[in-house]
């Protein structure tokens, strides 16, 4: 199976339940940024409520160009940011330990373009849940692909299935569908792979 996907950050559950059992992933550089998306923004858990985690972008949300020439504003510190939100958040989490070493460079590494920094979490990812599927990058943009490509780039995954599993704050919050795949990561350890093929 061949899945065609926009570049996300930290994908989230319902994403990663569309990709697991490809054979080849092809991401699209050349479609224009969409605002009000996951391309530069990852939803985790949080002791009161979800909290939305976003990549500041040098011209705001309102990137009139390719998902090529995205770049991201840096002078906001966002990754000093987002890692001690991270930690903060799940440094109680059975499996964050067990992470934390490998993830961390991803905070300290300085990206310049978006679609660099979504790669690198991605592969990150893919590592973690031991995935096989090759990924492919396309500069060109194509507004459909024939039949046998499943294009997930405008996918709403709201009303997926979302098995429950444990989650931090659950007993405060309840539980919180769809957030990004580290939140499972986090829960469910190197078990979280299994989990997504049995979704």
């Amino acid at each position: 199976m061949v899945v065609v996907s926009p570049f996300l950050t930290f994908p989230n559950i319902g994403w990663w339940m569309q990709v697991v059992n490809t054979d080849l992933l092809i991401l699209d550089k050349g479609e224009h940024f969409q605002k009000m998306t996951y391309r530069n923004r990852y939803r985790i858990s949080g002791a009161n409520n979800p909290i939305l985690l976003t990549v500041p972008l040098v011209k705001g949300r309102n990137q009139r160009e390719p998902m090529a020439g995205v770049r991201i504003f840096n002078e906001e510190r966002w990754q000093v940011q987002h890692w001690r939100t991270l930690v903060s958040v799940y440094k109680r989490s059975p499996f964050f330990d067990h992470y934390h070493d490998s993830l961390r460079p991803l905070y300290e590494h300085p990206f310049s373009l978006l679609t660099d920094f979504n790669v690198a979490a991605l592969e990150w990812v893919k590592k973690q849940l031991k995935l096989p599927f090759k990924t492919e990058i396309t500069g060109t943009y194509h507004k459909e692909y024939p039949p046998e490509v499943k294009d997930i780039r405008a996918a709403d995954y709201a009303s997926a299935h979302f098995p429950r599993y444990y989650q931090v704050f659950e007993d405060r919050i309840g539980f919180q569908p769809d957030l990004s795949i580290l939140d499972l990561l986090f829960s469910e350890g190197p078990g979280a792979g299994r989990t997504l093929v049995c979704l």
